[in-house]
């Protein structure tokens, strides 16, 4: 793995970075806190090894600026401070481990190892767009090119369900089940009739209509209908 190590105690750091070298990961070494954000920021690493107080700018920082920024590089807090507030905040930060000193060099390489096992996280998709319309899943807003449209929390449920299977038919059942959760037919016409309230709403002069009715499945949102 490539790492990077954090660290202002120079016997220290070159303690680490020798053991991890040897057990076959690539390290790299900051020695103090600006430059640790600094690189940390501006390359990818597999590995984040991070000491709690660092001259410049201290590790919960880093991490908190890391995590805002949206890096989800996996981090190890590896720290003189053990109280089991110091374990807190620094997991709360943004952290995924955290190891006091002194420390049995086994269990970092244990620790380093089981971080490099974890999937990476992946983030969570805020907008969906298909052809111009977009949905925004955070502002809870549709637009249309630059048409503000206005739904009903229904229309946006069923909206959001038919952009994230954009280019699939889904049908009358998967929308029963999914944006009303009936686990049964409710012998209605409700599918129908928002789906007719939603397209008449994202309709635009002169395109054809987004929402396609397939006949005898159900329904399709193209982009290129």
């Amino acid at each position: 793995m490539k790492i990077l190590l954090i660290e202002d105690d120079r016997e220290t750091a070159e303690y680490i970075a020798r053991g991890l070298s040897e057990a076959g990961h690539t390290l790299s070494v900051a020695a103090d806190g600006r430059d640790g954000l600094f690189r940390a920021t501006g390359e990818q690493w597999d590995l984040l090894i991070i000491d709690r107080m660092l001259p410049g700018v201290d590790g919960l920082s880093i991490v908190r600026t890391l995590r805002a920024g949206g890096n989800v590089a996996p981090i190890l807090f590896l720290t003189t401070l053990g109280g089991v507030g110091d374990r807190v905040s620094g997991l709360d930060a943004g952290a995924d481990d955290y190891l006091t000193k002194p420390f049995a060099f086994a269990e970092l390489i244990a620790r380093v190892n089981a971080l490099g096992r974890r999937p990476r996280e992946i983030k969570a998709e805020t907008t969906l767009r298909v052809g111009d319309l977009e949905l925004d899943l955070l502002k809870r807003t549709v637009r249309r090119g630059d048409k503000p449209i206005l739904l009903q929390p229904r229309e946006f449920k069923l909206l959001e369900y038919l952009m994230r299977h954009a280019g699939e038919v889904v049908t009358r059942t998967m929308l029963l089940e999914s944006v009303w959760d009936f686990h049964f037919d409710p012998r209605t016409n409700v599918v129908e009739t928002h789906i007719s309230r939603l397209r008449s709403k994202i309709h635009r002069e002169g395109f054809d209509d987004l929402i396609q009715t397939v006949r005898g499945a159900g329904y399709l949102l193209d982009a290129a209908a």
